[in-house]
């Protein structure tokens, strides 16, 4: 089931939304490397985390999934946000330097081809940064948060997904260390659990954040039916032999 905009504007409005751009934020910088000058793709939710990491960037530019729908961003000036189909991205190949995805990943029918998808679109040696709902933790089982819905991840899972669309895992972190809390007055020790979550149990983050490297020399996969027609195939070139003529030797009887 894919996360709508309205709840996802709206949990990003409350308190605990609030919290949790904090702490994802501390969790980007673990692995968010700069680059200057820098094209910046945002994949899903993320204008939350943009307005804090567009930093030197040349140009940033805001996707969001059709099936979750689309807001203005930024607020105020003109917009850089678009309406996208995750698996067939309006860029050119190689054209940016970073895609940032955030709620975008577990909500995907083929999350394989949206990492193809997004491996063309990266310059070579360009990054990727996912923010995923993490399955040990305790935020992918309460669905008043977006982290609540859609397909929750262990690092292994997406660590292998990762290698199998032809991306090198380059650096991970964690977020999400205090319960989802409903009750406002206990948001105020969101940031103090979270701090001593990171230290103490760092294995039941809400969140995963990993960071890849775009692999430069990438194979070509070949399906099933595409292996069957390969095989069936005779190749052209066949070393066949020189005919040669027939050696017709003459039988002489022996002298007597």
């Amino acid at each position: 089931m894919n996360a709508d905009i309205v709840d996802l504007r709206d949990f990003y409005a409350s308190r605990l939304g609030d919290a949790c751009v904090r702490s994802l934020a501390m969790a980007l910088g673990a692995v968010w490397k700069p680059i200057r000058d820098e094209r910046l793709v945002g994949l899903g939710y993320v204008t939350p985390y943009l307005d804090r990491l567009t930093g030197e960037s040349e140009r940033t530019l805001a996707f969001m999934p059709a099936a979750q729908g689309a807001v203005n961003w930024p607020l105020g000036r003109p917009s850089l946000a678009a309406l996208v189909h995750p698996a067939e991205l309006p860029l050119g190949d190689a054209s940016v330097d970073r895609i940032l995805m955030v709620h975008a990943l577990e909500f995907a029918e083929d999350p394989a081809e949206m990492l193809g998808e997004a491996w063309r679109v990266l310059a070579p040696g360009g990054r990727l940064v996912m923010v995923l709902p993490s399955r040990r933790g305790v935020w992918a089982r309460f669905e008043h948060t977006p982290f609540g819905s859609g397909r929750p991840w262990s690092r292994p899972q997406a660590t292998r997904l990762l290698r199998d669309t032809q991306f090198t895992p380059a650096g991970f972190s964690e977020a999400l260390f205090f319960p989802p809390f409903r009750r406002e007055r206990l948001l105020n020790f969101a940031g103090p659990w979270d701090r001593t979550g990171r230290r103490f149990w760092p294995m039941f983050a809400g969140a995963i954040v990993i960071e890849a490297v775009k692999l430069v020399y990438r194979g070509i996969p070949v399906t099933s039916r595409e292996r069957s027609r390969i095989r069936a195939m005779r190749p052209v070139l066949v070393p066949q032999g020189t005919p040669s003529p027939a050696l017709h030797l003459e039988t002489r009887r022996p002298t007597p």
